[in-house]
């Protein structure tokens, strides 16, 4: 399929697409403080530099667009056009998170990943946002 956009206006689409700050990330943010959990972001410290993290609870939040990371899902899907280029730069993604993921569990943390599609039900996330931030 031959895409829509010229390659200029590609360009300034996919140069738009934040890392941080994300749709996702804030839906999941306001619905953890909405609980009483307080957390800090982006550390830079910690392996894959975690969207949310509660520091007193060792535990990690990622919130993961799904396309970017592969997700098995209708956003996830990859394009038709140039299939060659975004295959392997998806797969190096999903594979650098999994390192992530191994390097936090290995030191100790507890990780959860939420993926974009998850965030649309809001009493969903809340479900899984106090099973998983429950202490202990």
């Amino acid at each position: 399929m031959v895409d829509t956009r010229t390659q200029d206006q590609r360009r300034r689409i996919m140069q738009s697409v934040k890392t941080k700050n994300t749709g996702p990330e804030m839906v999941v943010r306001r619905a953890a403080h909405a609980l009483g959990f307080r957390y800090r972001l982006h550390r830079k410290d910690l392996p894959g530099t975690p969207d949310l993290v509660f520091p007193s609870l060792r535990k990690a939040i990622f919130v993961h667009g799904c396309f970017w990371h592969g997700h098995d899902c209708k956003k996830g899907r990859l394009p038709k056009s140039r299939l060659s280029y975004w295959a392997p730069k998806i797969e190096r993604n999903m594979e650098r998170d999994a390192n992530a993921v191994n390097a936090l569990v290995e030191n100790g943390w507890q990780v959860l990943t939420l993926w974009q599609c998850q965030t649309t039900d809001a009493e969903v996330l809340e479900e899984s946002l106090k099973g998983f931030l429950r202490p202990g």
